[in-house]
């Protein structure tokens, strides 16, 4: 889905307040006990995603992440498919408080071209 200028902009703005890992960085730390958080919608999600990932929209998660993790020091790694919709994502988590929160670069598709694995 080709992206609009406007959501580009929103996209860059918000990347100047989140932290972004790499796909990698992010598989590991949820080994570790992380958060992973697939923002893309229900039916992407459906499709393949990457295990132990919970699926939580960007159009709901604000509203349903405290059932998830209720502590705000609770670490969370957002992706999406590209990496646009999970930075709007970890730029809201702030605002609303949690502290450990970061983007994955390149969303869903760099998980799968590095070779990550999938469900």
């Amino acid at each position: 889905m080709p992206q609009s200028a406007r959501f580009q902009q929103l996209v860059a703005d918000a990347k100047t307040r989140i932290r972004e890992i790499s796909p990698a960085d992010a598989s590991q730390q949820q080994q570790q006990g992380a958060l992973l958080v697939d923002v893309r919608e229900a039916e992407e999600f459906a499709k393949e995603h990457a295990p132990g990932a919970i699926h939580l929209s960007r159009g709901t998660i604000e509203l349903k992440i405290e059932q998830h993790a209720p502590d705000m020091a609770t670490p969370i790694m957002c992706y999406c498919g590209g990496g646009g919709r999970s930075a709007l994502v970890a730029d809201n988590l702030q605002k609303m408080g949690y502290a450990k929160v970061a983007s994955v670069a390149g969303g869903f598709k760099a998980w799968k071209d590095q070779g990550l694995p999938t469900s």
